[in-house]
């Protein structure tokens, strides 16, 4: 007997196919033929069926270990979540490594203190993972951070001979681990500091494992076209699979950039690289506010960073840094910090009320709570945002993470992206013409779980795993908003993971039947 069967709906199947009438049948966790008797009907007359999205790009490396049911996730139709991005991972780890020095400098991650580090390799955190049985499938990325922190430490230098041999290997155990990648943040202090010796190196390693490399470039602002050019240059030098991660042009002196790292991308792969990019449907950001630092303020880690910007001279010098900058502080919302009242505040509204200048009301945020502080960065072109969204080289992740409202991850004022990235795109970027719905779930889909490596997931077709989206595209809408953003969104009627209904009716069924994704490298899969 057939597990369950989804009638009625109009089938669209992940591949960019336009949709059919069809039923689906599952059974055992997977997908198969329809026919013969089914214990459990689901009846989706005039609705759509796709497969569960793959969120490509997350941050949700700690949420999962403190809230296991995903609900931000799993509610706006996610059923696969990539993690580690950014570089912002939290393995592998060096033998010697300053776990808590790690652990401050991605803060981002950290919204549960009660999480508790265990794990040294890669394949322990996947253990840790596993065995918090989440609500979503979750595939991951080795971090530079850890790797690049836990071996060289904090300071601007670059890595000894013997250095670069122990990353190297770190990186090889993480890849057999089941990591599907790597992925850098040269924004993020010390990668700031990493050159190209050491990024080639890494991608070495990545390419020997046909794995992935995704890139937070140098640069979003002035630099972006230099950054993009960077990450394309050690592609070219490695053959590496290489990830453009939310590719935008920051600051309205930049807009229209975006146009032209396209044209960069499109030369490099019309000369043979494997190169795409990805992209969230906001024109706002979220990172740790500690990005807006020069570098060389960022050295030594969290603590000395801190430190530092209580030296005048410093921050006379971070200030002459900040006067040019493309992005005003009225752009620039508190969204969340271990001070609940600055949450929800731009930066220019809280020095009003304190009677002070923008610059040392953040000057003093980052002095007393590090990189603890995160903000919403607008600054960004609506044209920009639609050119990366249309583009064939591009797919969908979130940059978001899995939240619960009513636990410690559900503080604060998250990024709407969290709770109705995916609703947000197939509503809003179908209505206006950017992509047609199919092409949207391909890109959220299919598309995003090749970049990954993902051959078993994202598309609707005898065999692949039974990750279902059921959708009332008529009533389908992000209502998640920055003013607030713990809304889940409406019309994602139906979420099954792995053969079990995780969402129905729109609720919760508290199933929690992801696999983590370890990747094999030899055949390219990837299984629990």
């Amino acid at each position: 007997m057939i597990d369950l069967v989804i009638s009625g709906g109009t089938v669209v199947d992940g591949t960019g196919a336009d949709g059919v009438r069809a039923d689906v049948a599952v059974s055992g966790g997977l997908i198969v033929a329809a026919g013969g008797p089914a214990a459990r009907t689901i009846d989706a007359t005039g609705k759509i069926v796709c497969p569960g999205f793959v969120d490509l790009h997350t941050h949700s490396d700690l949420t999962l270990l403190s809230a296991p049911h995903a609900r931000s996730a799993v509610h706006q139709g996610v059923t696969t979540t990539v993690i580690g991005n950014c570089g912002l991972g939290v393995a592998p780890l060096a033998g010697g490594a300053d776990v808590d020095g790690v652990r401050a400098a991605v803060g981002y991650l950290d919204l549960d203190p009660s999480v508790d580090w265990k794990w040294r390799s890669y394949g322990e955190y996947l253990d840790a993972v596993a065995a918090a049985r989440p609500s979503v499938n979750v595939a991951g990325l080795a971090g530079h951070l850890p790797l690049h922190a836990g071996v060289v430490g904090f300071d601007d230098r670059p890595p000894t001979p013997a250095e670069l041999d122990e990353m190297t290997s770190l990186l090889a155990e993480a890849l057999d681990d089941g990591a599907a990648g790597l992925s850098t943040g040269l924004m993020y202090a010390p990668l700031t500091f990493a050159a190209r010796a050491e990024l080639v190196a890494l991608a070495r390693v990545v390419a020997e494992h046909d794995a992935v490399f995704a890139w937070h470039l140098r640069d979003y602002a002035d630099d972006v076209l230099p950054a993009v050019r960077e990450a394309l240059e050690v592609a070219a030098a490695t053959g590496v699979r290489t990830q453009l991660s939310h590719l935008t042009a920051v600051g309205r002196r930049n807009w229209g950039s975006v146009a032209a790292a396209l044209e960069l991308i499109d030369a490099a792969r019309a000369d043979g690289l494997d190169v795409a990019v990805d992209m969230y449907p906001y024109l706002a950001g979220n990172a740790p506010l500690a990005q807006r630092l020069p570098a060389w303020a960022q050295a030594g880690g969290d603590a000395a960073m801190r430190a530092r910007l209580t030296d005048p001279e410093a921050v006379a010098r971070i200030r002459a840094h900040w006067s040019g900058q493309p992005l005003g502080w009225d752009e620039i919302t508190v969204n969340s910090a271990p001070d609940p009242a600055v949450v929800g505040r731009t930066v220019t509204a809280l020095a009003a009320e304190r009677g002070a200048d923008a610059d040392t009301v953040a000057l003093d945020l980052l002095a007393r709570h590090g990189n603890a502080v995160s903000m919403v960065a607008g600054g960004r072109d609506a044209g920009d945002l639609r050119a990366v969204l249309a583009h064939p080289a591009s797919v969908i992740g979130s940059d978001g993470q899995a939240l619960d409202v009513d636990g410690p991850t559900g503080n604060g004022m998250p990024h709407p992206r969290s709770y109705g990235a995916y609703p947000r795109l197939l509503s809003e970027h179908v209505a206006d013409g950017t992509l047609t719905l199919p092409e949207a779930i391909r890109k959220a889909t299919s598309g995003a779980a090749r970049r990954a490596g993902i051959v078993d997931r994202g598309t609707i077709a005898a065999g692949q795993a039974a990750d279902i989206v059921i959708l009332d595209v008529g009533r389908l809408a992000d209502r998640a908003t920055f003013a607030d953003p713990r809304q889940y969104p409406a019309g994602v009627d139906a979420v099954i993971v792995n053969g079990e209904p995780t969402i129905a009716h729109g609720q919760h069924t508290g199933a929690r039947a992801g696999h983590v994704l370890r990747a094999r490298t030899k055949d390219k899969g990837q299984r629990s």
